[in-house]
């Protein structure tokens, strides 16, 4: 068996020569080992999330294995951490492994045997420690191993991104008022509104704002602490306490903190006994000044199974909405990400434009495209193109992609340029109708996957030859025309919104 993480199988005190395993034969399986767990741990990021993997599966350390049964030990520091990830993950880990390593037939998830299995929950109501570490006190009596176990945990639930500031934050019109609304909650004065509510789809960076405020408010309250956390892991660890019957350190711990911040509070819908305990926990906070701050997918009134009185705390304070980026938002994000994050490869302004256009569900997806076509690039040698992003980024662009018609193109082009839409497929040749004509086919072009050929038919049957000629012209245009450009920008906004 091959000990991976500070176990050798050599007795104390044995030579080196002595031990069943070289010793430079264990590192390196060491190193082999915690390399592929490096690369597992990226693809399952991208699979489950930031949150859920910083959560549960940061924590986890890879342990021996044994070549003999191909079994990896996987370890968590607490039991119940433990169980969580194996029974959400088990399968998906040792498929996982099983690509990386052939030889690894089963990927075993238990507690650290060398750790006391902790709660993180537990407080010395006499102690205080800021909280930008995450970790809970030290209670009386316990081992130092102890806190190494809750100080594990902790990091990877309560700890906040440093690269999620506000400083790394790009407003705009859909998010200026939820982005302020923050900045108000982290500065130092005493807030008007408790608490913030920030509501946003998927991607739209209500969780940035969050980890932002924790970082604003820790640099003009040094000491203080701070809670951060999702409403799934709120009641998990509610659960936990009531099992254990640690509700009182759980509501101590809780109601200790100067400032909480709870995401996907929608994940609590339907929780009797977690509403019931936040609701107090809300109330208490407020009674003594504390500052919270709520994020979820939808309003507080559109959250059903939650009980009245929580809907009430939830929006009693001030609701601040993230729209969905428009394409000048999406530009100006992409531009601030190439310009904070300098790197050797260049991204022409074409790319930048086709990005900010195509990737429009989320924020999110949008810089995990540019990530993606950089490292792509970085990675293969290549410099990257227009064609380059349209090949690599297939799957985002695809999902991003909104199902434009040609009619509704030639639609909005004329009541853009007002012209008849009979125009479109006209024979007609004055300039009026000419140059609208030759726009909603460059817009086909852009917009729809048809070929040259399908859009000259939806234009009274024109060959293919002049659909090209009127993209070329209209792309020339825009270079040297602000008017031009202006005009197709505006129909782009029309028809992606």
């Amino acid at each position: 068996m091959v000990a991976v993480s500070g176990g050798r199988r050599a007795e104390a005190g044995s030579p080196r020569g002595k031990s069943d395993v070289p010793r430079d034969a264990e590192e390196q399986e060491a190193l082999d080992l915690a390399a592929d767990w490096a690369d597992i741990g990226a693809g399952l990021k991208k699979a489950i999330g930031q949150q859920l993997y910083s959560q549960w599966i940061r924590p986890v350390q890879v342990g021996p294995f044994c070549k003999e049964t191909g079994t990896l030990d996987l370890y968590l520091p607490t039991e119940f951490s433990a169980n969580w990830v194996a029974d959400r993950f088990a399968d998906r880990l040792s498929l996982a492994w099983k690509i990386a390593r052939s030889e690894v037939r089963h990927a075993r998830i238990s507690a650290n045997p060398r750790l006391r299995a902790l709660s993180d929950l537990r407080l010395d109501p006499g102690a205080r420690k800021p909280a930008n570490d995450g970790a809970a006190p030290r209670m009386a009596g316990r081992p130092p191993e102890a806190d190494i176990a809750n100080d594990t945990l902790s990091m990877g639930s309560i700890g906040l991104d440093p690269t999620l500031n506000f400083a790394s934050f790009v407003t705009g019109t859909a998010n200026i008022l939820a982005c302020n609304a923050a900045q108000r909650m982290a500065a130092p004065e005493t807030p008007q509104f408790a608490p913030l509510y920030l509501k946003a789809a998927t991607g739209q960076g209500k969780t940035h704002l969050l980890h932002a405020i924790g970082h604003a408010y820790l640099a003009a309250h040094p000491r203080a602490r701070i809670f951060y956390c999702s409403a799934e892991r709120f009641m998990v660890e509610f659960v936990q306490a009531l099992r254990q019957n640690q509700t009182i350190e759980f509501k101590a711990r809780l109601r200790g903190f100067d400032l909480l911040l709870v995401d996907d509070i929608q994940f609590i819908i339907g929780k009797a006994a977690a509403q019931e305990e936040l609701l107090y926990t809300i109330d208490a906070l407020l009674a003594e000044g504390k500052r919270l701050v709520f994020a979820a997918d939808r309003a507080p009134q559109a959250l059903d199974g939650v009980e009245q009185r929580l809907l009430s705390r939830l929006s009693m304070g001030l609701v601040a909405d993230i729209m969905p980026a428009d394409i000048d938002l999406r530009r100006q994000i992409l531009e601030h990400r190439l310009t904070r994050h300098s790197s050797a490869t260049a991204v022409p302004g074409d790319v930048v434009e086709f990005l900010a256009r195509t990737i429009n569900r989320n924020v999110r997806e949008l810089v995990g495209g540019l990530n993606k076509l950089i490292a792509y690039a970085q990675l293969t040698g290549q410099v990257v193109s227009l064609q380059l992003a349209e090949e690599q980024l297939t799957d985002i662009l695809s999902a991003n992609r909104k199902r434009i018609t040609i009619d509704e193109i030639q639609r909005t082009v004329c009541q853009f340029y007002r012209v008849d839409r009979n125009e479109m497929s006209s024979k007609r040749r004055a300039r009026a109708v000419v140059r609208p004509r030759q726009v909603a086919m460059y817009l086909a072009k852009v917009l729809t996957p048809r070929s040259y050929p399908e859009i000259g038919r939806k234009f009274g049957g024109r060959d293919h030859s002049t659909v090209i000629h009127a993209v070329r012209l209209i792309e020339e245009l825009r270079t040297r025309d602000a008017d031009m450009d202006g005009d197709v920008r505006s129909l782009l906004r029309q028809l992606e919104s």
